[in-house]
């Protein structure tokens, strides 16, 4: 019952058992510690809530530990296309995507910038740590304008394009630009996503802005394929293909997949040592 409701952690069975190899699911960040569950285990003991957290089997089994357990979600894990030329060795990659055929999907633009999540409560980027810095000053101020109107188990994903990563941008609607709405692990469809951007404008002033769309309608590869074709790679890092109704975030390594350009120049954290430039709005 202990390894069940992970009073015993993943780690320590392993080692009782003579482990010495950790397998985890593909979807997952190699770099993550996870509970029996799929739930990323924080440093100071805390857990984030995984993809099987609202499962009401879960919920029991979890009783004893979730008052561990804090409202924050970790953006999931996004496979490339098959033909995605920005893949590298550390990324997954979708054998087919002919199981997207037929379906009605969003594709649209994948911006160069800070994945970042709001809450009314808060906010944060990929990672948990949301230290200060001027590229994320912007995005502060636009968060409290709106967090009031944020439902309590509602959360925002944006691309913060406050700061030049590896592409500069001229002409951005804004420096924030959202790519979902999650209701707990639901993703919103995306007219739903569309309508709460514009209702946070109307009850705050403050609006909100989608990342551009592309193509809204029924989904095949060669039609996709020749999207990315489209794509000007010294402007555009590449596309997201995305359901165009709602999805939980389980089925996220299934339905979600991107095309990255070649030779995408991972910054990570660099921007954040190096003299800060600005993209600009039209």
């Amino acid at each position: 019952m202990g390894a069940e409701a992970t009073l015993i952690s993943c780690d320590t069975l392993r080692k009782a058992a003579g482990i010495t190899r950790t397998i985890i699911p593909p979807h997952f960040y190699p770099d993550q510690e996870y509970d029996k569950w799929g739930n990323p285990v924080l440093s100071n003991g805390q857990r984030l809530r995984g993809e099987l957290f609202e499962d009401e089997s879960v919920q029991k089994v979890l009783a004893p530990v979730l008052h561990l357990f804090t409202s924050r979600v970790k953006y999931p894990r996004t496979w490339h296309l098959p033909w995605s030329p920005g893949a590298t060795s550390d990324d997954r990659i979708l054998a087919t995507t002919d199981h997207w055929r037929g379906t009605q999907v969003v594709i649209t633009e994948k911006m160069d910038g800070e994945n970042t999540t709001l809450y009314r409560d808060g906010l944060h980027a990929r990672s948990l740590d949301y230290s200060p810095h001027p590229s994320r000053d912007r995005v502060k101020a636009t968060w409290g304008s709106i967090q009031s109107e944020i439902p309590d188990s509602y959360r925002i994903c944006a691309e913060n394009l406050t700061a030049v990563h590896s592409i500069a941008y001229n002409d951005l609607l804004s420096h924030l630009l959202v790519f979902s709405i999650w209701d707990g692990l639901t993703c919103l469809s995306w007219e739903e996503t569309m309508e709460w951007c514009g209702l946070f404008g109307i009850a705050t002033g403050q609006e909100l802005y989608t990342t551009p769309l592309i193509y809204w309608g029924e989904y095949t590869p060669e039609l996709c394929e020749e999207l990315c074709k489209t794509l000007n790679p010294q402007t555009q890092e590449g596309l997201v293909v995305r359901p165009a109704g709602r999805f939980h975030m389980r089925e996220f390594s299934d339905v979600v997949g991107k095309y990255v350009r070649a030779s995408h120049v991972t910054t990570h954290g660099h921007w954040m040592r190096s003299k800060m430039e600005f993209n600009k709005c039209t």
